[in-house]
């Protein structure tokens, strides 16, 4: 048992290993510097002859700072979601336009003529019919 886990231990992963899959795989790891220059003025008093005098000094300094840009690329699940959202919010506001367009259409549908010209064609025929059948009793 102990020769087992000492086995596992010597020949599992190494950490450069791992470093260089991810690599392979788009991880990208930079390393950025700026150099901030600071300046400061001190005043040192100091007396001549009764009076007090004030020597200015001048000091700069320099320090560097480091950034790491670390790049991590995403998972397929991660791109997934993302591009199941973009999809949904895209449906979304297709169902809005189409929803606001049926409304606009039914605020500006024109009203229905059919019944009308229906009742006046009935109208005359039956004004017509009736002419007919008084022309004939009259006789």
């Amino acid at each position: 048992m102990k020769y087992l886990v000492l086995f596992v231990f010597l020949y599992s992963c190494t950490a450069e290993y791992h470093l260089n899959k991810a690599i392979k795989k788009g991880y990208k790891c930079e390393e950025t510097g700026d150099t901030i220059r600071i300046s400061t003025i001190d005043s040192i008093p100091y007396i001549v002859n009764d009076t007090i005098m004030w020597e200015k000094i001048l000091t700069t300094k320099d320090t560097i700072i480091r950034y790491k840009k670390v790049y991590v690329p995403k998972t397929k699940w991660q791109v997934k979601t993302e591009l199941k959202f973009q999809r949904d919010t895209i449906r979304i506001k297709e169902k809005t336009k189409q929803a606001e367009a049926k409304a606009e259409a039914k605020s500006k549908k024109r009203p229905n003529l059919n019944f009308l010209f229906l009742g006046m064609f009935i109208g005359f025929a039956l004004y017509y019919l009736l002419q007919r059948v008084d022309s004939k009793l009259n006789l």
